[in-house]
């Protein structure tokens, strides 16, 4: 039992925020009241939160934690570790591992291991066996087993009778889909924009096209099927635009199906990162011009990007510290992304916190019908406890990898605690 007294709680469905008392009792919230007094629960853990703010738990449904075949880079322990410190209480997990989650018996795996974490661990399956774009997978019975939803994240799938099939499976599944879209037609070396930061290396880069021309297909075809469709971390102002408008013409059908998820780095960060990083900031898609960085945080203030999605994607030292048309792409995300999002989205006023906990914890459980996102009587207690108004600095990292270009930077949004399943999954006791 715990007892959290004097903290302003944030209601991201009503928009509010208001200071009350919080009772957590049997991995729920049992009591919200103006007061508590603590002597009626002499039994209870008191947490001062006074002066801080309680959201609920962070939700990020675009993570790979590598586990099987890659574990040298994170494990699903360690991901999972990483994440509490970041704030997230539930993560959905990518397909491409090796083997790929395309069959029970490593969907199982994933699930097992998960479920000994201190957080809620779900994972997406692959629509297409061993990723390779071609034959289906049996989703009915993945999704049956577990699975909260199906991507080849990491890989675009090039066939359109194929994406028009899964996402008819989907709608009559009712589980979302979600897309990496870059078309290779349009990619030289992928993971560094094509223009200003292609030239500063002297390689072809990947043109915008690669991106706007798959999100443009797709979209079309999520509007003629109704399937739950997300557009994976947006990088391109054409392609919020798509979306933009995509969403209308749902809206107008009687539909909720289209989302767009953002990354925190393509909302702080450009093209000339990547100039000045190196291959700590290559990705796919890559980072882009401030006009589309611009575009994506409209995007975000405006709902048409729904969801803020870390893709975190931890890489070795060494793998990093190769040239850059032979590094791997990705950056790791989980323990950054409140304090960028708080930084660059909350302080200059795009987002209040209510708005930014619906982007990050109430949507993303709408989309993946998942049960967190509240905090209200009779809820899971999963919450963070943080203070908006300290700085932290990024000078080491939880996960096993460090690939980041926000190594060493500090930033507003210091986490204090994550509660998952009503006991502490992190505690920060530095002050």
């Amino acid at each position: 039992m715990k007892l959290i007294l004097g903290g302003t709680i944030i209601d991201p469905e009503q928009g509010t925020m208001c200071q009350k008392d919080l009772l957590i009792d049997g991995g729920k919230i049992q009591k919200i009241e103006d007061h508590i007094d603590p002597k009626e629960y002499a039994d209870a853990q008191i947490i001062d939160a006074a002066g801080k703010k309680i959201g609920p738990g962070l939700v990020d449904v675009h993570v790979h934690f590598r586990d099987p075949g890659f574990t040298y880079k994170e494990d699903i322990e360690t991901g999972a570790a990483a994440a509490a410190a970041g704030g997230f209480t539930a993560v959905v997990l990518m397909a491409n591992t090796k083997p790929s989650v395309d069959n029970i018996e490593t969907l199982s795996y994933v699930m097992e291991k998960g479920e000994k974490t201190a957080i809620r661990v779900h994972t997406c399956a692959s629509i297409t066996e061993s990723l390779k774009g071609e034959t289906m997978t049996d989703m009915d019975a993945l999704k049956a087993a577990g699975a909260v939803g199906f991507t080849d994240d990491g890989i675009p799938i090039l066939s359109e009778e194929l994406v028009r099939r899964a996402m008819e499976k989907a709608a009559d599944l009712d589980v979302p889909l979600s897309f990496h879209e870059e078309d290779p037609a349009y990619i030289e070396n992928n993971g560094v924009n094509k223009g200003k930061a292609s030239e500063h290396f002297g390689i072809g880069g990947s043109d915008r096209m690669a991106e706007i021309s798959l999100v443009e297909r797709d979209l079309e075809i999520a509007l003629a099927t109704g399937a739950s469709f997300n557009v994976q971390h947006i990088s391109a102002k054409e392609s919020v635009e798509l979306v933009r408008r995509a969403k209308e013409k749902a809206s107008q059908l009687g539909r909720n199906n289209i989302h767009a998820e953002a990354t925190p780095h393509h909302f702080t960060l450009t093209e000339e990162a990547v100039i000045k990083h190196g291959t700590l900031a290559k990705m796919n898609p890559p980072l882009r011009q401030e006009e589309d960085r611009m575009a994506v945080i409209e995007g975000l203030r405006d709902g048409t990007i729904d969801l803020i999605a870390t893709d975190h994607a931890p890489h070795s030292a060494e793998e990093k510290s190769r040239p850059i048309t032979e590094a791997p792409s990705g950056i790791i995300g989980l323990e950054t992304a409140f304090a960028l999002a708080i930084s660059n989205l909350v302080r200059p006023g795009y987002l209040s916190l209510p708005q930014l906990f619906d982007r990050m914890s109430l949507a993303p459980s709408r989309m993946y019908h998942l049960p967190y996102g509240r905090i209200e009587e009779g809820a899971v207690a999963d919450l963070i406890i943080f203070d908006e108004e300290k700085q932290v600095t990024f000078d080491k990292f939880i996960s096993r990898s460090s690939n980041s270009p926000f190594l060493g930077q500090t930033f507003y949004g210091r986490i204090d605690m994550t509660i998952c399943k009503g006991e502490i999954a992190y505690e920060n006791k530095t002050e």
